[in-house]
Parts: C-alpha cells; sequence; structure tokens
C-alpha cells in the first residue's frame, strides 16, 4: 500500500495566498520526513480553492527539495495545456528526478479558465480524448506528428526522450520509461476511455468505496475488452483520493475538519466562474465536509489505519492520495502529516 498527501494549497478565509503555498510545500517536506510514500500536488486557476496553478512548476520545485517521495499531480488540466508541452515537462521531470514523477492529467470543469488560455468550450467538451493520445504518444514514441482536429504539426523529435535514462536497462533499480500517468475520472465515459488506453485512474474523493469499486470493476472489462493482458490489469496503479485527520479521538478529529473546511468550501467552490454562464449547484460545504469525515480516515490512528485497509479490500485500490491540510492550520497540518507518518502507516504492515 502507497499513502501519499493530497496538497491543494488551499486558501482558507483570512489567509493569504503565499501563506497557502508555504503551508502546501512545508507539507511535502514532512511528508518526506515523516516516511510518506507520495505527495499529490492539484492545480487551480483564479479561485482560492487552492492557489497553485501549475502542478508541474511546484512538482519540479518539491522534487529538488525531496531525495526519496514520489511527486504526482493530480491534476495537470490537459484542456487548457498544450499536451507536447505538457509532455515535455514531464519528461524533463522524469529524467532528472530519477522516476520520481507522475503525470495525473483530467478534464476540468467548463470554468473561465478556457477563455482566459484560449482553449474554448470545445477543448473541455470534446478535446479531451485528442489531447490526451497526442500527449501519451509524446511520452512513449521518438518522433510524433499531429493530424488532428485541434492539433496539427509535422514530424518532430521528441526531446528529451522518457526512455533516455542513464544506467543498465536491464538493472532492476533503473528507472522505468515513464513517466506513469494516471487519469482522473469521474464518469463511465472517462473510465472506459482510461481503460481504452491502460492507464490508471484517479478517483474523487466525493465517492464512497462502493462506487470506486464498481468504477475499477468497468475498468477492468472495458481492459479486458481492449485487449490487455491479465497482468497489466491486475497491475493497474489505480490511486483512491479522499481526506485524512488524525487525532486522538474521532470526534476532536471530526470538529477540526468541520471547523475549518466548510468556509474554505462556500468561499472557494463559491469563486468558479463557468465559461458559458451555465448554472451549477454548489454543494453544501458542511454536509459534504460531514460526508467527508463518514466517508474518510478521520480519527485516531487505529481508525485510520482500519478504514485505510477497508477501504482497500473492497476497492482493490492499494495507492491514497489523502487531503492533509484540512484544519487550515499550518502546525496542525504538520502535525496531521507527521502523526499520518509515524502512527498510521507502520499499522497498514
Amino acid at each position: 500500500m502507497r499513502v501519499g498527501a493530497f496538497i491543494l494549497a488551499a486558501q482558507f478565509p483570512g489567509q493569504g495566498q503565499g501563506e497557502a503555498l508555504h503551508r502546501a510545500v512545508r507539507s511535502a517536506e514532512v511528508a518526506e520526513e515523516t516516511g510518506l510514500d507520495d505527495v499529490w500536488l492539484a492545480e487551480h486557476h483564479f479561485v482560492p480553492y487552492g492557489v497553485c496553478p501549475s502542478a508541474v512548476t511546484l512538482a519540479a520545485l518539491l522534487l529538488g527539495r525531496t531525495r526519496r517521495i514520489g511527486v504526482g499531480t493530480a491534476v495537470s488540466v490537459l484542456p487548457t495545456q498544450h499536451p507536447v508541452a505538457l509532455g515535455e515537462q514531464a519528461a524533463l521531470l522524469h529524467l532528472t528526478s530519477d522516476g520520481r514523477f507522475t503525470l495525473g492529467v483530467g478534464r476540468g470543469g467548463p470554468w473561465v479558465d478556457l477563455e482566459v488560455f484560449g482553449a474554448g468550450l470545445a477543448a473541455y467538451e470534446h478535446g479531451f480524448p485528442e489531447s490526451l493520445d497526442l500527449l501519451m504518444r509524446w511520452l512513449r514514441e521518438p518522433r510524433v506528428d499531429a493530424q488532428g482536429e485541434r492539433y496539427a504539426f509535422r514530424e518532430v523529435a521528441v526531446v528529451p526522450r522518457p526512455d533516455q535514462a542513464l544506467g543498465d536497462p536491464d538493472d532492476p533499480c533503473a528507472v522505468p520509461p515513464g513517466p506513469p500517468v494516471v487519469v482522473a475520472c469521474t464518469s463511465p465515459s472517462s473510465v472506459r476511455m482510461a481503460a481504452e488506453r491502460g492507464l490508471p485512474m484517479l478517483l474523487g474523493m466525493h465517492c464512497g468505496d462502493e462506487e470506486k469499486a464498481e468504477m475499477v470493476a468497468l475498468w477492468r472489462t472495458v481492459a479486458r475488452e481492449a485487449g490487455r493482458d491479465g497482468d497489466e490489469i491486475a497491475a493497474a496503479g489505480h490511486v483512491s483520493a479522499g481526506v485524512v485527520q488524525v487525532g486522538d479521538g474521532r470526534a476532536g478529529a471530526t470538529e477540526a475538519l468541520t471547523k475549518a473546511m466548510p468556509g474554505w468550501l462556500r468561499q472557494g467552490l463559491g469563486a468558479h466562474v463557468t465559461v458559458d454562464g451555465r448554472y451549477r449547484a454548489m454543494r453544501d460545504p458542511l454536509a459534504y465536509t460531514e460526508l467527508l469525515c463518514r466517508l474518510h480516515p478521520v480519527g485516531p490512528p487505529r481508525l485510520c489505519a482500519d478504514r485505510l485497509a477497508a477501504s482497500s479490500e473492497r476497492t482493490g485500490i492499494t495507492r491514497f492520495a489523502l487531503l492533509v491540510e484540512g484544519s487550515g492550520d499550518l502546525a496542525a497540518t504538520e502535525e496531521n502529516v507527521r502523526r499520518l507518518g509515524t502512527e498510521v502507516m507502520p499499522q497498514l504492515g
């Protein structure tokens, strides 16, 4: 089982943006110190829900400051970026970090981001498969051209190539070809798209174990129908996003989140603006926080370990990206990360 910290650089009410980013960086540093396996970084634009606009840029910083921990994006929003540019950055981070980087990509939402970056609504509604396929070709082939609806260009060389790591490729400790790619999936259609390409899923924190198990089962079925072999299907490293708050008791851990998260959710989610003026319903912030506390490891270390183990058994997922900054406080977040690494992870075997 791999347990990682999910970091949004969330700006809580009354906090500055620099404060949110400082807490994000410190959380990642403490995650390495305390033995967590991974750090996962979100990106958002123009909203205090998360003030990191480039997950790959923050990943580069953290890969330079750490030596062991894996760093991934959860996610880089593909419709607002050129797949080749993102592929070049991913290859660079993969090679210079000795294979510690994972690229997570997603479709994002119908936000004003599409207008600002010139992508247009079509990039969100129809263009994701084309962008994903071009990205994957860039990460796997030595030369690439494009003749698609959105991207068309002559054949060019892939530089740097992700398979050009130093060392003996037959050495079991050598950097594998990569970087690994995961796809955020929120619907049956996105599950099918990932499965057809043999790409593991990143499943959201709003989903319970039953829904995640259904998505994993659908992924396996579609992957088999697409000709993926059994070993590849069994080895798929799906990632389950969630929330963690380690405390001395369940009531205290829950209170730490219900005091802080609703204000952040109300401010952060409420700041999203759609590109075309469409109506969107916002979750009730308190009810959503209470749901997350019921679904995920919130409470004393033994309860947190049991919940992670039970979730893994029910879903078949062995990789977790757990939001650690739900209290909104730097010292409390650092303590939460330390307790996750030193008190929860040892109980997971």
